[in-house]
């Protein structure tokens, strides 16, 4: 803060001063203008310096870019140079190994065919090289070549380890149980041992399929065939597979004992060789089923393994004619002459191909097996169908049996033993035949038809025996025959799978036909020798029946009456011995049971007749004349009744 001033003297002073500040700043303006004009001036002349040196550059400029260009694009030719030729060094080392072969080194060649491959998708997307085509056109011979070589190769690496499979090696990749006990190829366990009714047993049992080709072998025939299929050979390589493998598959059947059979060839057979053939084709089916198709199927998915359209052509290819070997056997006999015999094997037949359908129906899949997957669920279909008219042929066969042997001692008649025997046999195939009923009535409830169909059986068979029964002239063998002959049938259903079947009503009423055949012929055999033994006749109207001392008539008895009732008896019992003892009842139950019915009549009878009237007789000339026999003699002798005797036999 200043000292006071005077008010006159301080307001010139302060006038003074900014007078001159205002001249300073007024000068210092004025140099700041020249300042910038002379500034604005050189910047000026450094524009246009700038501007002329631009003009002067701009050649130099466009020059150095045409240089940069010209090094990138020589740069990048040279790196596409490097790399067509690098294709050419590939080229010509493919080439190398191609003309080498693929046999001491496939990998390699395998891997040279990729090269080609590639060299030829290169020069394909390569348009800017003059000499393209030429080069693509070189390459693609050197590819067909290397495709041929590695055609022969397949063709050999796949003969060389294809061998027809040797029987016992098949037999050791079946079941303990399948496996054969002799040393023959074709046979195997008799079909009656089977148990026809667990066909679970066979379907569960473990098959392992043998390696028909060396597992080690499999993926270098998987890469010829990829590489084949990739250079457009599909038919080659079916073709090759076909006419090796297709061959050796037959060659494995036939050294198993598969052979060709025609209709003709099955109709001039004895039914034994037959019998043993048809054996051999269902152990060949499940063999050729389980083992050898399911062995290739299992070659041709890993060798075409990502190659659809060849695994299932060329596994339907090489089995074709080996399915049409074994089925045309079936066909044959299918189609053969019907006969009751045959039905067994029918049943045996169709039971093997009801066991491999879902194999068949597994292995055969897909549009190019379908012809043979019919072929075979067709012949199930025929074999059904023949099995059921056999089935029909057989019950009226039965009944209209016209044999004119009849059995002369009233035993079980042939007929009979056959036909119980069948239907014993049948009862194996229980559960095949429950399959069959229902291929065509499957409304039905098998358990029942199965029933009926015996039942008709049975039936069809008694009524020709009523009709053979009548060929007796004598009554009561009549009736022992059919005693006989009924008894057979229902001791064997009793005893068999049958007895559920048909039921115990059933059983019980045939029980009591016997009973009654058993009646018939005591009356009507014994009705006669007891008439001779009867009182009837022999006393006065008086009915008195006293025996005098002397031995003569008395109280109306005459001894010449007892006397000619005895020698009938007599001659009536030796006839009936004579003849009866050469009658049968096979059944040892059944004909003591007969034997003590005719003693419990005949025995108290003579017991009586003769304590009442035997005096009678003593009394007088030669009694053992007329009293032959005691009633133990009686006895002794009705015991050798219905033994079959022959008239040469010596009378015990």
């Amino acid at each position: 803060m200043g000292l006071p001033m005077h008010p006159v003297a301080g307001g010139a002073v302060s006038m003074d001063t900014l007078s001159s500040k205002a001249a300073l700043m007024r000068e210092s303006l004025q140099k700041s203008q020249t300042i910038t004009d002379n500034i604005v001036s050189i910047l000026g002349s450094f524009d246009h310096r700038l501007s002329a040196l631009e003009t002067a550059m701009r050649p130099t400029q466009i020059r150095t870019h045409s240089i940069r260009r010209a090094t990138e694009n020589i740069d990048r030719t040279l790196k596409s140079a490097e790399v067509i030729l690098a294709q050419f060094d590939l080229s010509r080392e493919a080439e190398a190994k191609v003309l080498k072969g693929p046999h001491e080194d496939l990998e390699s060649y395998l891997e040279a065919i990729d090269q080609l491959r590639g060299i030829i998708r290169f020069f394909g997307n390569c348009k800017g090289f003059r000499n393209n085509e030429g080069v693509a056109n070189h390459v693609n011979s050197l590819l067909g070549k290397a495709v041929l070589k590695l055609e022969e190769e397949f063709k050999q690496l796949l003969s060389l380890y294809s061998k027809p499979v040797e029987p016992d090696r098949l037999f050791e990749c079946l079941p303990n149980s399948m496996r054969p006990s002799s040393g023959s190829h074709g046979d195997q366990a008799d079909p009656s041992t089977k148990n026809h009714g667990d066909s679970k047993t066979s379907e569960n049992a473990v098959y392992t399929p043998p390696a028909l080709i060396p597992p080690r072998i499999l993926p270098l025939l998987h890469n010829l065939a990829q590489q084949m299929v990739q250079a457009g050979h599909h038919q080659q390589v079916l073709k090759i597979y076909r006419d090796t493998r297709a061959s050796v598959l037959e060659q494995s059947l036939r050294k198993l004992g598969v052979e060709k059979l025609s209709k003709e060839d099955v109709q001039k057979m004895q039914w034994e060789v037959l019998e043993a053939k048809i054996g051999n084709w269902i152990h060949f089916m499940r063999i050729a089923v389980k083992l050898l198709f399911a062995g290739e199927r299992k070659v041709c998915d890993q060798m075409f393994e990502g190659i659809d359209s060849l695994r299932d052509q060329c596994f339907s290819d090489v089995t074709t004619s080996s399915v049409e070997l074994l089925l045309s056997f079936g066909d044959a006999i299918a189609k053969s002459k019907r006969s009751p015999e045959k039905l067994f094997v029918l049943l045996d037949m169709y039971e093997i191909m009801r066991e491999l359908h879902s194999e068949i129906e597994l292995l055969f899949s897909g549009k190019t097996c379908a012809e043979m997957r019919e072929s075979a669920f067709g012949l199930t279909k025929r074999l059904a169908q023949t099995a059921q008219e056999t089935f029909g042929d057989f019950e009226e066969a039965v009944e209209k049996d016209a044999t004119k042997t009849a059995v002369s001692d009233g035993t079980v008649h042939p007929l009979t033993s056959y036909v119980i025997n069948y239907v014993k046999f049948l009862f194996d195939y229980q559960s095949t035949l429950k399959q069959l009923f229902q291929e065509f009535e499957k409304a039905e409830d098998a358990n029942s038809q199965l029933a009926s169909v015996t039942m008709r059986i049975m039936q069809a068979l008694q009524t020709n025996l009523d009709g053979k029964s009548k060929q007796y002239r004598d009554p009561a063998l009549t009736h022992l025959f059919l005693m006989n002959n009924i008894h057979y049938i229902v001791r064997s259903v009793r005893r068999s799978e049958a007895k559920d079947l048909l039921g115990d009503d059933w059983v019980q009423r045939h029980r009591r036909v016997v009973q009654q055949h058993a009646n018939q012929y005591k009356r009507i055999a014994w009705a006669k020798i007891l008439q001779s033994l009867s009182t009837q006749g022999l006393t006065s109207s008086g009915g008195g029946t006293g025996i005098p001392s002397d031995g003569g008539n008395s109280s109306g008895v005459s001894r010449a009456l007892i006397k000619d009732r005895l020698k009938t008896f007599n001659v009536q019992f030796e006839e009936l011995h004579q003849r009866q003892s050469q009658w049968t009842v096979p059944d040892t139950e059944l004909r003591e049971s007969l034997r003590l019915a005719v003693a419990e009549v005949l025995l108290p009878a003579y017991r009586s007749f003769v304590k009442r009237f035997g005096p009678l007789v003593e009394s007088g000339k030669n009694p053992s004349k007329y009293i032959r026999y005691t009633p133990e003699d009686l006895e002794r002798m009705l015991g050798e009744f219905f033994e079959g005797k022959t008239l040469n036999e010596p009378k015990r």
